[in-house]
């Protein structure tokens, strides 16, 4: 029988963990997570890990591996991923990647080109744009430079707009080109399911996320973390806008207010994304039943 890799995404806080569990112990299979920030072990609130009770009934993979400290990236995911793929379908015929990580989705389904090394010069220069006229300046190049990642990348990240701006002004083509084309053949087919719900039930159920996550403990644990706000991995929606309120910026409700915010806002972005996918199938959060169903006739029709 073929490998069969099931991804299995949506926007945040749609519901796709406990999805993800029912459908593993449905075919008896394991779990390999894509999302960027639940395998940061300094993190555990902020990323909406799943819990202890969770993990352990179903084995997982790339929850709390690596470190804030550590130099992490799509790229590095997909060799990461494709390793652990390879190992565990010697064990099982299909396998679960669940998350909301569109780049690393996008890595492991279609690869990602060897991305070249960027100028020192042209970053030296970008920064200094970024002191002199603000981030806005460089939003709007790279609006121009490269649509297509522009729609993806988080605006408010300095550094992910940087390194676009200084592989496009180096090799004169998008760094979105170096992403996503041309796409690799893998040793497993791909089933894809996506996971939605009317926007106004989808907003709710982000809001009350982040309330339930205030309520255990996020801002203490972004407190623990707020010395190395200056990292990469800390740079996202639940901590940035906490430390806006640490260092007397916004007040603690505003914080609050902001996290539920950019967090709708991220989740509109990633439904902008998976919505292009045309191999994309669609259901919603408590469809499990048909999910299973749709990936048993999946398996039949190809097998």
């Amino acid at each position: 029988m073929p490998k069969t890799l099931v991804v299995l995404t949506g926007p945040t806080g749609i519901g796709k963990t406990a999805v993800s569990i029912e459908l593993a112990r449905s075919f008896h299979s394991e779990i390999v997570s894509c999302d960027s920030r639940q395998l940061f072990k300094e993190l555990h609130i902020g990323t909406a890990v799943p819990s202890e009770e969770e993990l352990q009934a179903v084995p997982h993979h790339f929850i709390q591996t690596h470190s804030i400290y550590e130099n992490y990236n799509a790229s590095r995911y997909e060799t990461e991923a494709l390793s652990v793929l390879d190992k565990l379908f010697q064990q099982h015929d299909i396998l679960f990647m669940v998350g909301g990580s569109m780049l690393y989705i996008d890595a492991v389904c279609n690869g990602i080109d060897s991305m070249p090394d960027a100028d020192p010069e042209i970053r030296a220069d970008l920064k200094k744009q970024l002191e002199d006229e603000g981030l806005e300046s460089l939003r709007l190049q790279l609006k121009k430079l490269d649509p297509a990642y522009y729609e993806t990348v988080d605006l408010k990240n300095p550094a992910r707009i940087i390194h676009a701006l200084e592989i496009s002004l180096m090799t004169g083509k998008p760094y979105s080109s170096f992403r996503t084309n041309p796409k690799k053949e893998r040793p497993f087919r791909i089933i894809k399911i996506g996971l939605n719900t009317d926007r106004e039930l989808l907003h709710n159920r982000i809001n009350r996320r982040v309330d339930l996550m205030v309520e255990s403990g996020l801002i203490d644990e972004a407190r623990k973390v707020y010395p190395q706000k200056h990292l990469t991995a800390l740079n996202t929606v639940g901590y940035r806008e906490l430390f806006a309120w640490f260092d007397g910026e916004i007040s603690e409700e505003k914080a609050i207010e902001l996290i539920k915010r950019n967090s709708r806002r991220y989740a509109r972005k990633q439904l902008t994304w998976f919505r292009r996918d045309e191999e994309m199938t669609w259901f919603t959060p408590d469809e499990t039943a048909r999910v299973i169903e749709h990936i048993t006739q999946q398996i039949k029709t190809n097998g």
